[in-house]
């Protein structure tokens, strides 16, 4: 006494749970357009469509599953849609992309209205990005809370300085670019406030180029563009 599926000239709508199941490799559902036009074709909908939405509700999710060797139905990876914000004319949505680690389901990356972020839970996990020719361009160890551009082992160095690690088998540096009538900084702080943002410093004054060390808060020495050295004074 229920309508199960309805079917038209132009649609086919089913009212329950659908499974296709093939015995080979061959594609299993296939989506075609033979529309001309420069709009998007063919697409894939996945419409919740809720009486009550409210923040925090799952939206859709793309499960990926397959057994392991004990015969038990594993998601491997699994991508989720949540509603960050319900609210008219301010929506927000999450996505969220999980994969098993360790036989647990781990957030890898989520995308919300303020922020894109990697590693969200806090798991020993690392992050690397590959150049053409560095496997390291840039590593993330996830258990040390280091960083290296060039090396996948920045923990390997001094833990005094070993937060950011650069390596290069010839010459390595790092440049820091101001416009000509700027400043290039380098801050050593203690604080957020007042002289604590810059306790320590070496800048070099692109206006005049000269070159200025401080400490405690104050310079102490400056080198002109002439080459001539002041300790206590700005004009040597």
């Amino acid at each position: 006494g229920t309508d199960v599926m309805s079917m038209t000239a132009t649609g086919l709508t089913i009212n329950d749970g659908v499974e296709i199941t093939t015995a080979d490799n061959t594609d299993t559902l296939t989506l075609t357009s033979t529309d001309a036009d420069a709009n998007t074709g063919p697409n894939l909908k996945l419409t919740r469509n809720s009486s009550s939405p409210a923040d925090g509700d799952v939206t859709g999710e793309i499960s990926f599953v397959a057994e392991n060797d004990n015969d038990e139905a594993i998601t491997y990876s699994q991508i989720s849609s949540r509603i960050d914000d319900a609210s008219d004319g301010t929506e927000d949505g999450r996505l969220f992309f999980y994969t098993m680690v360790g036989g647990s389901s781990t957030e890898r990356l989520r995308f919300n209205g303020t922020e894109t972020a990697f590693n969200e839970g806090s798991v020993d996990l690392d992050f690397r990005v590959e150049s053409n020719g560095n496997a390291n361009m840039i590593f993330v160890d996830g258990g040390n809370d280091v960083v290296g551009i060039g090396t996948s082992e920045p923990n390997s160095y001094n833990d005094y300085a070993n937060n950011l690690v650069v390596l290069e088998n010839g010459n390595a540096g790092i440049t820091i670019v101001a416009g000509t009538s700027n400043n290039s900084s380098l801050f050593f702080a203690d604080g957020t406030s007042g002289n604590a943002q810059y306790r320590g410093w070496v800048d070099y004054l692109h206006a005049s180029d000269a070159l200025r060390l401080a400490t405690g808060g104050d310079e102490r020495m400056r080198i002109d563009s002439s080459g001539n050295v002041g300790i206590g004074t700005s004009s040597p």
